[in-house]
Protein backbone atom coordinates (compact mmCIF):
# COMPACT_ATOMS: atom_id res chain seq x y z
CA UNK A 1 0.00 0.00 0.00
CA UNK A 2 1.24 3.49 -0.77
CA UNK A 3 1.82 6.26 1.75
CA UNK A 4 -0.92 8.30 0.08
CA UNK A 5 -3.48 5.52 0.45
CA UNK A 6 -2.46 4.96 4.07
CA UNK A 7 -2.95 8.67 4.81
CA UNK A 8 -6.33 8.64 3.08
CA UNK A 9 -7.39 5.64 5.19
CA UNK A 10 -6.18 7.44 8.30
CA UNK A 11 -8.19 10.57 7.51
CA UNK A 12 -11.30 8.49 6.80
CA UNK A 13 -10.74 6.60 10.07
CA UNK A 14 -10.59 9.96 11.85
CA UNK A 15 -13.86 11.05 10.26
CA UNK A 16 -15.48 7.75 11.24
CA UNK A 17 -14.22 8.34 14.78
CA UNK A 18 -16.15 11.61 14.81
CA UNK A 19 -19.26 9.79 13.61
CA UNK A 20 -18.76 7.14 16.28
CA UNK A 21 -18.53 9.73 19.07
CA UNK A 22 -21.66 11.49 17.85
CA UNK A 23 -23.53 8.20 17.45
CA UNK A 24 -22.68 7.31 21.06
CA UNK A 25 -24.33 10.56 22.16
CA UNK A 26 -27.44 9.70 20.13
CA UNK A 27 -27.39 6.12 21.46
CA UNK A 28 -27.99 7.57 24.96
CA UNK A 29 -25.84 5.12 26.86
CA UNK A 30 -26.54 2.37 24.34
CA UNK A 31 -30.22 2.35 25.22
CA UNK A 32 -31.37 3.19 21.67
CA UNK A 33 -30.90 0.12 19.49
CA UNK A 34 -30.60 1.79 16.08
CA UNK A 35 -28.00 4.34 17.18
CA UNK A 36 -26.20 1.66 19.15
CA UNK A 37 -25.83 -0.41 15.99
CA UNK A 38 -24.60 2.63 14.05
CA UNK A 39 -22.05 3.22 16.79
CA UNK A 40 -20.76 -0.36 16.69
CA UNK A 41 -20.47 -0.34 12.89
CA UNK A 42 -18.58 2.96 12.92
CA UNK A 43 -16.28 1.70 15.66
CA UNK A 44 -15.44 -1.46 13.72
CA UNK A 45 -14.94 0.53 10.52
CA UNK A 46 -12.46 3.01 11.96
CA UNK A 47 -10.52 0.29 13.76
CA UNK A 48 -10.09 -1.64 10.50
CA UNK A 49 -8.99 1.45 8.56
CA UNK A 50 -6.64 2.59 11.31
CA UNK A 51 -5.13 -0.89 11.47
CA UNK A 52 -4.54 -0.94 7.72
CA UNK A 53 -2.97 2.52 7.77
CA UNK A 54 -0.62 1.34 10.53
CA UNK A 55 0.88 -1.21 8.13
CA UNK A 56 2.59 1.73 6.40
CA UNK A 57 2.58 4.69 8.79
CA UNK A 58 4.45 5.11 12.05
CA UNK A 59 2.19 4.25 14.98
CA UNK A 60 2.97 7.41 16.96
CA UNK A 61 2.23 9.71 14.05
CA UNK A 62 -0.84 7.81 12.86
CA UNK A 63 -2.41 7.53 16.29
CA UNK A 64 -1.76 11.20 17.05
CA UNK A 65 -3.27 12.31 13.76
CA UNK A 66 -6.27 10.01 14.15
CA UNK A 67 -7.04 11.22 17.67
CA UNK A 68 -6.52 14.84 16.61
CA UNK A 69 -9.00 14.49 13.77
CA UNK A 70 -11.43 12.82 16.14
CA UNK A 71 -11.03 15.47 18.82
CA UNK A 72 -11.32 18.46 16.50
CA UNK A 73 -14.17 16.99 14.47
CA UNK A 74 -16.12 15.92 17.53
CA UNK A 75 -15.73 19.38 19.04
CA UNK A 76 -17.11 21.01 15.88
CA UNK A 77 -19.99 18.54 15.64
CA UNK A 78 -20.81 18.97 19.33
CA UNK A 79 -21.15 22.70 18.78
CA UNK A 80 -23.16 22.27 15.58
CA UNK A 81 -25.49 19.48 16.67
CA UNK A 82 -25.83 19.85 20.42
CA UNK A 83 -25.28 23.56 21.01
CA UNK A 84 -22.17 22.93 23.07
CA UNK A 85 -20.27 26.05 24.07
CA UNK A 86 -17.54 27.55 21.98
CA UNK A 87 -15.05 30.05 23.34
CA UNK A 88 -11.90 31.72 22.11
CA UNK A 89 -9.81 29.46 24.31
CA UNK A 90 -11.49 26.30 22.96
CA UNK A 91 -11.00 27.51 19.38
CA UNK A 92 -7.35 28.21 20.12
CA UNK A 93 -6.97 24.69 21.50
CA UNK A 94 -8.55 23.12 18.43
CA UNK A 95 -6.35 25.30 16.20
CA UNK A 96 -3.31 23.94 18.03
CA UNK A 97 -4.53 20.37 17.51
CA UNK A 98 -5.01 21.02 13.78
CA UNK A 99 -1.57 22.64 13.49
CA UNK A 100 -0.13 19.56 15.19
CA UNK A 101 -1.81 17.30 12.65
CA UNK A 102 -0.37 19.33 9.79
CA UNK A 103 3.09 19.30 11.39
CA UNK A 104 2.99 15.54 11.79
CA UNK A 105 1.93 15.09 8.17
CA UNK A 106 4.78 17.30 6.98
CA UNK A 107 7.38 15.62 9.22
Amino acid sequence: MSQSLAWLMLVIAGALDVGWAISMKYAEGYTRASWSMVSIVLLASFVVLLGRALKVLEVGVAYSVWTGIGAAGTFVMGVALFGETMSAMKLAGIALVLMGIVALKLA
